[in-house]
């Protein structure tokens, strides 16, 4: 019996994990929302100086996963995501969503 609920348990724990916002494909989502190769900054990456694509690339990544970190710390209320988002566009964070989430679904 009780290798039966470990079991359910951790099928139930690998769904949650599944539906979690995945780093590397936020990544590019995020890219594509800021305008891709066209940008100004890409990855929307104005605060932090970089010289390449490369280095764009990290800081957005250091930024999904450090976010990461500082959303399970505290209690906000929001999503993840929603939260992300108020920390990488504040100004206009709904309608960032809005561009992330549907790169990040095609």
């Amino acid at each position: 019996m009780k290798i039966i609920l470990v079991a359910i348990l951790l099928i139930i724990g690998i769904a949650f994990a599944v539906r979690d916002y995945q780093d590397g494909h936020l990544c590019d989502a995020i890219f594509a929302a800021e305008g891709g190769l066209k940008a100004k900054y890409l990855y929307g990456i104005t605060s932090v100086p970089y010289s390449n694509i490369k280095d764009a690339r990290q800081i957005c990544m250091n930024t999904i996963r450090n976010q990461r970190t500082r959303h399970r710390k505290h209690k906000c209320g929001l999503t993840y995501i929603e939260c992300l988002a108020k920390r990488y566009c504040p100004y206009d964070s709904e309608t960032w969503l809005k561009n992330v989430r549907y790169f990040y679904e095609n």
